[in-house]
């Protein structure tokens, strides 16, 4: 009998009226805002800060990913049905999906097997409007930009060439990175060179998730960098009175969202941007109310630690104000084949002299995670191919480096695989005394703090700048937009800016292409190799496997 696909999983799931979820975390039923009957929000008034500061965060990360797979959201879901199995009050916090990704190349992205979000086909697809309200927000602001262009009567005189807020869509399109619009004539607004981020890139969505309340919401969106006026003033979208529109189309996507695992575990989702071009972790507000409804909360950072868990130590928690207690490492054993020289048709397979290649790259992240002040746990991620051998490999390689690896079966088992995980994330985070610290200061120079993220993160000897990105670094120090932290936007694939290059790499350079800054979020995005902001679709795209019948059921999305 073969194992069922996640979709049959979910839909067999005994699934609870989300009010009976919002009861085990103490919120009132009138206080939820319904969206059908297993989703809801949770109002803003739940946070309690004194509360979250005697909470438990803990972190999930994971070696860089590979076509093998890591399972980082399954392993946080399944780590947050264990915590509640050894009678913890846990909660997971964690980001909603993209339909890029989705559609493209993930097919889902609510976890695995029997660790699971639900209702699973809600969350994957238009889930609560929030994607929606972010993407229209940011595009409000694009119409009135152009608005401003075409009004002879109101003009803020802005130079369009420098205009470098673009417009935003929740898909895969790689045709709309660089389009023209205005074209037809005078009344289809002035002509100029436009392009397309991914709504989980825009910046819109990372004032949402780096936001504290809705006052700091609005002055955030105001503080959106826009472009110069043709005399070389400084455009922001407070001056086109663009803030509080934006936020009315807002005001309900910054309420975070409840819903629950297959076990009947309470979870929170909220904002979604990838950590590969973005900064890669949940919002601000909904770790805070997670921290404020229960004593654990298991929250994971996009991607590689070398992106999502680098991001949300030092930007996260430097506007957060917040430190992790706990962080765990996931790795799977097929993806440290992979890492170690396995094509495809080779990685499925036990392999020691692979695992053994491959392993530097866990090796590294072990290591960046004491840098960070952190005593990481490494969550082995099984598949039924992992050997005895290659299990008992990565142990004591581990416990060499000074960490506990420890076998993770959420996947098959549920809560019930992922005691022993529980019980030592419990202990890491009430003994192993963590002491986190970033590795720079916000204060630090541009190039001092991308230097310090490339040779202490990455392992690079060093950094190049073109000749645009010196041009643009002038421009944030001119704007003195320079004392904030650094979101890399690089590869995910590889520790370097190329993705070609697996496992621990060694005597590389990284290559910064060009600068975005975030004035309005918060950070400077230095653009590493030829990383997009816009990605495309695969040759095969998910979408193609999936189908919906007369009665609306849904198979293909996983």
């Amino acid at each position: 009998m073969s194992f069922p696909t996640d979709l049959e999983i979910a839909e067999s799931a005994n699934i609870l009226p989300i009010k009976k979820i919002a009861e085990k975390l103490g919120i009132i039923e009138d206080d939820l805002e319904y969206y059908g009957k297993y989703k809801a929000k949770i109002p803003l008034q739940y946070i309690d800060e004194e509360k979250s500061k005697k909470a438990k965060l803990i972190l999930v990360t994971a070696i860089n990913p590979t076509p093998a797979g890591e399972g980082k959201t399954t392993v946080s879901v399944g780590l947050n049905d264990g915590l509640n199995k050894i009678g913890k009050k846990s909660i997971a916090v964690l980001r909603e999906p993209s339909l890029g990704p989705v559609f493209g190349v993930k097919g889902g992205a609510a976890g695995g097997g029997y660790a699971q979000l639900i209702p699973m086909v809600d969350i994957n697809l238009h889930f609560t409007g929030d994607f929606s309200a972010i993407e229209k927000a940011n595009n409000l602001l694009s119409a009135m930009i152009d608005n401003n262009l075409q009004n002879k009567k109101f003009s803020l005189n802005i130079d369009p060439r420098t205009i470098v807020w673009k417009r935003v869509m929740d898909m895969n399109d790689r045709s709309l990175r660089n389009i023209v619009i205005g074209l037809g004539g005078l009344n289809n607004g002035i002509t100029r060179e436009e392009g397309f981020n991914i709504t989980p890139a825009s910046e819109v969505m990372a004032i949402l998730c780096l936001s504290k309340d809705f006052e700091d919401l609005k002055k955030r969106l105001g503080n959106i960098f826009v472009g110069y006026t043709f005399d070389k003033k400084p455009i922001f979208a407070r001056d086109l009175k663009a803030e509080n529109a934006m936020a009315i189309l807002l005001k309900d996507a910054i309420k975070p969202n409840l819903v629950q695992t297959l076990e009947g575990n309470p979870a929170i989702l909220h904002g979604g941007p990838f950590a590969n071009i973005a900064q890669g972790t949940n919002t601000i507000i909904a770790t805070k109310m997670g921290l404020s409804l229960a004593d654990y909360v298991v929250t994971e950072a996009g991607f590689g630690a070398d992106l999502g868990a680098e991001k949300f130590l030092h930007i996260k928690c430097h506007y957060g104000k917040m430190k992790p207690d706990a962080y765990v490492i996931v790795a799977t054993i097929r993806a440290l084949r992979y890492q170690g020289g396995a094509k495809k048709g080779e990685y499925e397979n036990p392999n020691l002299p692979f695992l053994k290649n491959g392993f530097g790259n866990l090796a590294k992240h072990i290591e960046n995670g004491f840098k960070f002040g952190f005593k990481p746990i490494v969550a082995i991620n099984h598949f039924a191919t992992d050997s005895l051998e290659e299990i008992n490999y990565i142990i004591d390689e581990c416990e060499k480096l000074g960490v506990k690896a420890i076998l993770a079966d959420e996947f098959t088992k549920g809560g019930a695989g992922m005691t022993e995980l529980a019980e030592e994330v419990v202990r890491c985070a009430e003994f192993y005394g963590n002491d986190f610290k970033p590795l720079y200061q916000v204060e630090d120079s541009v190039e001092h703090k991308i230097d310090t993220i490339a040779k202490e993160v990455y392992g690079a000897e060093s950094v190049v700048y073109s000749q645009k990105a010196k041009n643009q670094l002038k421009t944030i120090y001119d704007l003195g937009f320079d004392k904030v932290p650094i979101c890399m936007a690089k590869t995910q694939k590889s520790l370097t800016d190329d993705e070609t290059k697996l496992g621990r790499p060694t005597n590389f350079k990284i290559t910064v292409r060009e600068f975005e800054f975030a004035a309005g979020a918060g950070f400077i995005i230095p653009i590493l190799g030829d990383i997009m902001r816009m990605p495309g679709l695969p040759n095969i795209p998910a979408a193609e496997g999936m189908f919906i019948d007369k009665d609306g059921k849904i198979t293909g999305l996983s």
